[in-house]
């Protein structure tokens, strides 16, 4: 599964870039959004042979497709503000999902500034739910993966101190045994 990740390293030009277009007008920003063509929809310069193409028609989005319900109130709103940072901006009532996926990809085909699509999130059933869900957790797996990471820190060549700070951030991965 592919998951949009604004919170990674590799998406902080994207971040900066959405921020940028978030304090430009809203209606520059309808206009941009109109300008882009899903990836599905063909033009005639697919059926030309080889013609002089810009850097613009050439450019090929794999995984962003325009969301359908952008927040433009909201984005009036922030525009308004004019936020700082991204925290600023996420912070807005009705700046949710869509529209960050909206300016990412924005910022994307403008900028030129790619979002991360490592799914942060896709190794967090790697043992199973503690609900069941998507199956039971497996208690000697999970054992057995904090035993590795265990002897993998203590036969590190770390000082005292390293391996102790280690083992204490591994112990927070630790779910407490219950009697």
């Amino acid at each position: 599964q592919i998951a949009l990740d604004m919170t990674a390293k590799e998406s902080e030009g994207c971040r900066k870039a959405s921020v940028d277009l978030a304090c430009e007008p809203p209606r520059k920003l309808m206009r941009l959004v109109m300008a882009i063509r899903p990836a599905y929809q063909k033009s005639l310069e697919d059926w030309l042979p080889e013609t002089a193409q810009t850097a613009w028609t050439d450019y090929k989005i794999e995984v962003l497709s325009m969301p359908a319900n952008i927040n433009w109130k909201a984005l009036q709103e922030v525009y308004e503000f004019q936020p700082r940072n991204y925290e600023e901006l996420l912070g807005f009532r009705g700046v949710g999902a869509a529209t960050v996926r909206g300016l990412a990809l924005i910022a994307e085909l403008i900028y030129g500034e790619k979002p991360s699509w490592k799914d942060p999130v896709k190794y967090s059933f790697a043992y199973g739910g503690k609900d069941g869900v998507p199956y039971p957790v497996d208690r000697r797996a999970m054992d057995e993966s904090i035993q590795i990471l265990r002897r993998a820190v203590e036969d590190a060549k770390l000082g005292d101190r390293e391996k102790l700070n280690a083992l204490n951030r591994l112990r927070v991965f630790i779910p407490p045994i219950r009697q």
